[in-house]
């Protein structure tokens, strides 16, 4: 990776620069909120032209690395007000890093209404009309732009939510079979393409060598060792595969960390029904697919096909998270109803987890009753219509629970909580309050040691640890998204006293340089300063990193509340 791709959707044109020394080894999202901190203005308007939608692959991303293909897209979002990095796979990130380009910046805002399409290939970028995709859901773009540009192409889009600027749109991007499964999903990004008048982009890298690391020998020994230590741990090489990430509906159940009924108990009487072992036996009967990578490269493969009972596709990328937020935060236990809402977000373009807490909040508010799935169901396809109702519902959880009087709203920084009790996963409650994302149990997976007890062993039910755990977390995945990894080998990594190496070594076999272990992690510290400085800058405080008082009550089976001070969550933070 060599340039930056910069695109001025104002006059329709674009230029290719040098990275700056700041930018020199930066990837991933270190990269995209660098670049956010320099060049967007803290308190400006997330809608307006002086915000930038900046788009970077990973330092990894490209080569033979297993699970190197995730994508950053960084932005400050419609979502928090504050600065916003979303993290996809799909086949964008291999091929912008193909095609050599660290980042593209896409910034200012058209005057006129037309929407654009953008192709980029090796010669450049062409300003395309996207009239007559205007309108379309994500799959029908995607299915679209295959045809004509040939499949395969890496496609971001964004669907009806985008194009009304929605606060819970996100950017989809083609799977390798061409669903719109990947969603650059948190923080309402994808109202931000929408502000810059891009339906869509093709990253087309035709022509385009394979990356190719300064010591390729060096490269290949390492690479090969990594691909096996993902695939030989019991969690990344068995369970996932088996059962995606849906596994943990069974595990975190048992656990009493399953938010049910927006947050009153930790278990769900009806999870078996929408767990991973009947989603497994569903796929299987119907002919669909247990197991599959949701990016080139990927030997986890927790993704899937998933069939309705006709053995028609229906939806892939069927996650954990989607399944607790439509299932047992709204008291549904109907896998395909979930299904269904499931391939409505990814083709109207919502992120699942606000989207599926925000009809919680529909139902709290007494809008539809507590499990029901057919007008959940009937909400979801308001949202696309632009029905008044509809676009309630697409601006997320914050913003419903507010229109309907809702005093029960579980977001931090106006960003839902996704899917474990903040009182019975403490590791993961700390990193809710205090991530400079909002609510986002990947910015700091403490789930590892509170109850897969990967990396150690951490009481989930007890202050005693957890602030250790989140902090240390938070900086791994940093590091990981600025790589280009998937969030899932830290499961492999915090196990192996080999693991993190194994991804200094292939950073440096990649550019032939000679970082230290300090200096990766140095990455991910500087990337969360550089996060809580934006933040600061826009007008966030101290307070912000709390949760909402309802997390004061005591949850069932194991009777816990929330009980860290203040001054402990500060201290989450802190560095030096």
């Amino acid at each position: 990776m060599n340039k930056i791709l910069r695109i001025d959707t104002k006059r329709k044109e674009f230029s290719y620069s040098d990275p700056d020394d700041r930018h020199a080894i930066l990837g991933g999202r270190a990269l995209t909120s660098r670049i956010v901190m320099d060049e967007v203005p803290p308190t400006c308007h997330p809608l307006s032209a002086d915000n930038k939608l900046v788009i970077a692959p990973g330092l990894l991303s490209g080569t033979t690395a297993a699970n190197s293909g995730r994508l950053s897209v960084g932005s400050k979002s419609p979502l928090t007000g504050g600065i916003k990095e979303s993290n996809a796979g799909g086949l964008v990130s291999q091929k912008l890093a193909r095609m050599g380009i660290q980042a593209i910046i896409i910034e200012d805002k058209p005057e006129e209404e037309d929407y654009s399409l953008i192709h980029i290939t090796k010669d450049g970028v062409a300003f395309l009309p996207a009239d007559d995709l205007v309108g379309m859901t994500n799959s029908e773009v995607i299915n679209t732009l295959w045809k004509r540009f040939g499949e395969k192409v890496g496609v971001a889009c964004i669907g009806p939510a985008g194009e009304q600027r929605l606060t819970g749109a996100s950017i989809q991007l083609a799977d390798p079979k061409g669903n719109p499964g990947r969603a650059a999903g948190r923080g309402g990004l994808g109202a931000v393409m929408g502000s810059k008048k891009i339906k869509a982009m093709v990253i087309d890298d035709a022509g385009c060598e394979r990356v190719k690391p300064a010591n390729k020998e060096a490269f290949s020994e390492v690479a090969k060792k990594w691909a096996k230590l993902l695939t030989s741990h019991p969690v990344s090489g068995e369970g996932l595969p088996a059962f995606g990430t849906a596994i943990l509906v069974n595990v975190v159940n048992e656990a009493g960390a399953m938010p049910t009924k927006n947050f009153r108990t930790g278990r769900f009487d009806r999870a078996e029904k929408i767990s991973g072992e009947m989603m497994a036996e569903l796929i299987e009967k119907r002919g669909g697919i247990i197991k599959e990578g949701c990016h080139p490269g990927c030997v986890i493969k927790c993704s899937q096909a998933y069939h309705d009972k006709n053995g028609d596709y229906l939806t892939s990328g069927f996650e954990y998270e989607t399944v607790w937020a439509f299932g047992a935060h709204c008291l549904i236990d109907d896998l395909d109803a979930i299904a269904e809402m499931d391939r409505l977000c990814d083709d109207i373009g919502l992120d699942t987890i606000d989207a599926g807490v925000a009809i919680g909040m529909a139902m709290e508010g007494g809008l539809i009753e507590w499990g029901d799935k057919a007008g959940a169901i009937d909400l979801l396809n308001k949202v696309r219509t632009g029905d008044p109702v509809g676009k309630i519902i697409g601006n997320g959880a914050a913003f419903t629970g507010q229109a309907l009087g809702v005093d029960r709203i579980p977001v931090v920084k106006k960003q839902a909580l996704p899917a474990y009790d903040p009182r019975a996963v403490k590791g993961v409650g700390v990193t809710y309050a205090t991530t400079p994302m909002g609510a986002d149990h990947t910015a700091g997976y403490g789930v590892c040691q509170n109850i897969l007890k990967v990396g150690g062993d951490v009481d989930a039910l007890k202050k005693e640890g957890n602030i250790d755990v989140s902090k240390n977390l938070q900086v791994a995945t940093a590091v990981l998204d600025a790589a280009g990894l998937c969030i899932f080998v830290a499961f492999p990594v915090l196990d192996s006293e080999e693991g993190f190496g194994m991804i200094v070594d292939m950073i440096n076999a990649r550019y032939g340089i000679n970082l230290t272990a300090d200096d990766v992690l140095a990455i991910g510290i500087n990337t969360l300063e550089t996060e809580k400085a934006f933040n600061r800058a826009a007008g966030f405080t101290k307070h912000d990193d709390r949760l909402p008082a309802m997390f004061k009550e005591n949850l069932e089976p194991h009777n816990v509340t929330w009980d860290f001070s203040d001054d402990e969550l500060d201290s989450t933070l802190s560095f030096g």
